[in-house]
């Protein structure tokens, strides 16, 4: 389980700058500018040959990506509102645009800018995203409070099973349940 601030930590796009990069067909990043890396938190060669699903945000519902993908693949171009996840485990809004780069009329590759999000925006896709992945069954972001004796009681069963804290939960749940 993660108890540290640091995934609560919001990093700034800044207004004047675009976050840029670029993928082959199968999504590995083959391109990223300073401002993707100063951002992501990541050196570019931490990212170039990484697939883009690294930054993927846990809050990003699966549907959002599917609907990426079926976009770009058909030749269109794709833009939508995406939270992405720092190297830290902080996070950072863009609005992305993504579309094929082509070269004598075949497809090479994929091209992504992505821009701020005015704080509003943010809010809005969070509750919309929230949603969407509670509706797919997908990982609901919740904040705990634990009596630190349970706390612990978690954190030995994780080491002792060699499991994660949320792991330990849902084998619990399942037990429970039975």
């Amino acid at each position: 389980m993660d108890k540290t601030f640091d995934m609560f930590w919001e990093t700034e796009v800044p207004e004047n700058q675009l976050i840029i990069s670029r993928t082959d067909l199968r999504g590995v990043i083959t391109y990223v500018n300073e401002t993707f890396a100063e951002i992501s938190g990541y050196k570019p060669e931490e990212l170039i040959g990484k697939p883009h699903n690294i930054i993927r945000h846990p809050d990003m519902p699966k549907s959002v990506f599917k609907e990426l993908w079926d976009t770009i693949k058909q030749g269109k171009t794709w833009q939508g509102y995406v939270k992405n996840l720092r190297k830290d485990k902080g996070y950072y809004w863009v609005h992305a645009t993504i579309s094929g780069v082509y070269k004598d009329g075949e497809l090479v590759e994929f091209k992504s800018m992505r821009a701020p999000v005015p704080r509003e925006k943010k809010k809005e896709m969070q509750n919309l995203y929230d949603k969407m992945r509670e509706e797919e069954g997908g990982p609901v972001r919740v904040v705990m409070y634990l009596p630190k004796k349970v706390y612990d009681r978690l954190e030995e069963l994780s080491k002792e099973l060699g499991i994660s804290g949320e792991e330990v939960i849902e084998k619990l749940l399942e037990n429970w349940q039975t």
